[in-house]
């Protein structure tokens, strides 16, 4: 199996308000037979029927389930404004932007849906021009 991750799917509770939730983050969907698709760098986010997902899953009760996502971004002050657009845009600040053990600097916020999100600006782990994530080489020594 390839260590990637190609779908993200959350199961909501109302999926027009979940779209125009991601929408006023400034993402923009495709729409097909009641699921939302966004294209995320290398893979993609899925809105999808909390209870369809369920149901697809086999699991007998949609509940929220257990899932954090995490966005790194370029710079401290981007961590700001991403979570201050998501508050805006009515999500719930879960913990309030900080620095971190690591050197870095971090927030969460859960949307409409109770999915959290962390935004962290973390120096070790560099992104590309693309926004891709670099996972460091932890064995490496310096």
């Amino acid at each position: 199996m390839e260590q990637r991750i190609s779908l993200v799917t959350l199961g909501v509770t109302d999926v027009a308000r979940a779209k125009a939730f991601y929408e006023q983050l400034g993402w923009r969907g495709q729409e097909v037979e009641e699921t939302v698709f966004f294209q995320a760098g290398g893979l993609a986010l899925v809105l999808w029927s909390r209870d369809k997902l369920a149901a697809d899953a086999g699991i007998t009760d949609p509940g929220t389930g257990a899932m954090t996502l995490a966005q790194n971004v370029r710079s401290r002050a981007e961590v700001d404004e991403l979570i201050a657009a998501a508050v805006k845009a009515g999500a719930e600040v879960t913990r309030p932007a900080r620095e971190t053990f690591y050197g870095g600097y971090a927030g969460c916020f859960a949307d409409p849906d109770g999915h959290v999100w962390e935004i962290a600006w973390n120096p070790g782990f560099p992104l590309g021009p693309d926004g891709a994530l670099t996972v460091p080489d932890f064995g490496a020594t310096g």
